[in-house]
């Protein structure tokens, strides 16, 4: 919210711009730099990164919310709907009140003794109430910090759960009923039958993810971070370059980058079409039946962490070499960058510079 999050080889660092304007450059070490030998090893290494950046990056989300005014600027609107209340209620109770004295005017005159009494002891009744003031402040603080918190962590399952349900469960679903009403599609031969079945669910994906990430760029909030995504792609090609680090070099950078997390999108989705694709024959040659749609989806599940690996190595591979098949590797990922990434203005890359200067190494090995 708000900034960048870089990563290094032994430092992660977080630039954010809080309420004033200011950058707040927080830094941590990388955690990935201290797991054990097994999780360096192709294919596995791609799942530990994958789990180690969703846990970092849900925890630098919080923390960015909190520094960006997130919370207070909740906390505000809380506190003006509390007073809108509070404004009504008394109104009506001024309301009464003026109704009930009309009513009681003849029967009842307060004397000046007894007004005076009432207001001595409405004084103390406001001293005593505004004694616990400051720490019901501070409770109503805590609670909101944690509701926040909460919120945060719900979120990131309830996207977790939605993105299996989306480009695992739906696809599968949809191709069993277009497959139901045009049972044209199918094939005899088990080899044939699911390379169609995995391009359709492949196709069906593909559209999912486009239309998902056109509609979210239609929000202002998720508009400003696709463009602190694009201060993010240009530091790191300046950086490349071996340009200093400046917002005129940054700014004069390409902002589609082959090691882009949208790529890995992308490359996780093609790969899964070709995965898919021995599902069905082996399964055949196994079981001797074909698998139906819920236990396809839940053989989907089971092999996800090596979809995700395999995804993982091929955009590391397009991110170190430059040549023909890296640049087809990377093609469909740069495509959908046009929606993902977009044109930042200077107070982004200012956030970009400052947390890119602090991961880089002080030995100057640029490897990572």
């Amino acid at each position: 919210m708000e900034g960048i999050m870089m990563r290094g080889p032994e430092v992660t660092a977080m630039a954010v711009r809080n309420p004033a304007g200011e950058i707040v450059l927080e830094k941590m070490p990388t955690q990935a730099k201290k797991c054990a030998k097994i999780w360096t090893l192709p294919v596995i290494r791609g799942v530990y990164n994958y789990i180690d950046s969703m846990v970092l990056g849900t925890k630098c989300l919080m923390r960015s919310a909190e520094i960006s005014g997130l919370e207070e600027a909740e906390e505000e609107l809380r506190r003006e709907k509390e007073a809108k209340k509070a404004a009504k209620a008394a109104k009506a109770a001024k309301k009464a009140q003026k109704s009930g004295a009309s009513l009681n005017e003849a029967e009842k005159q307060p004397s000046e003794e007894s007004l005076s009494e009432a207001t001595e002891n409405q004084a103390e009744e406001n001293a005593d109430e505004a004694k616990p003031q400051v720490k019901e402040a501070d409770k109503k603080k805590d609670n909101s910090s944690l509701m926040t918190t909460l919120v945060m962590v719900i979120g990131v399952v309830f996207g977790i759960l939605m993105s299996v349900g989306l480009f695992l469960i739906l696809p599968s679903f949809i191709y069993g009923g277009i497959s139901y009403l045009i049972p044209a599609i199918k094939h005899n031969d088990p080899a044939v039958n699911s390379l169609i079945q995995s391009v359709i669910e492949g196709a069906l994906k593909l559209i999912i993810i486009v239309g998902y990430m056109a509609l979210m760029i239609l929000m202002k909030d998720i508009r400003r971070t696709f463009q602190f995504h694009g201060a993010e792609h240009k530091t790191i090609f300046c950086y490349e370059a071996g340009l200093e680090l400046t917002v005129e070099n940054v700014r004069e950078q390409r902002r589609f980058h082959p090691r882009c997390g949208t790529s890995f999108l992308i490359l996780m989705i093609l790969v899964s079409i070709f995965i898919s694709f021995f599902i069905n024959p082996l399964y055949q040659i196994i079981f001797g039946a074909q698998p139906t749609i819920l236990i396809r989806v839940l053989i989907k599940l089971l092999i996800l962490p090596f979809i995700v690996g395999i995804g993982y190595e091929l955009i590391k591979l397009a991110g170190r070499h430059d040549n023909v098949v890296t640049r087809i590797i990377s093609a469909p990922g740069v495509w959908l960058q046009h929606i993902t990434v977009l044109e930042p203005d200077d107070s982004m890359i200012e956030c970009a510079i400052a947390a890119m200067k602090e991961v880089i190494p002080e030995n100057g090995n640029d490897t990572f």
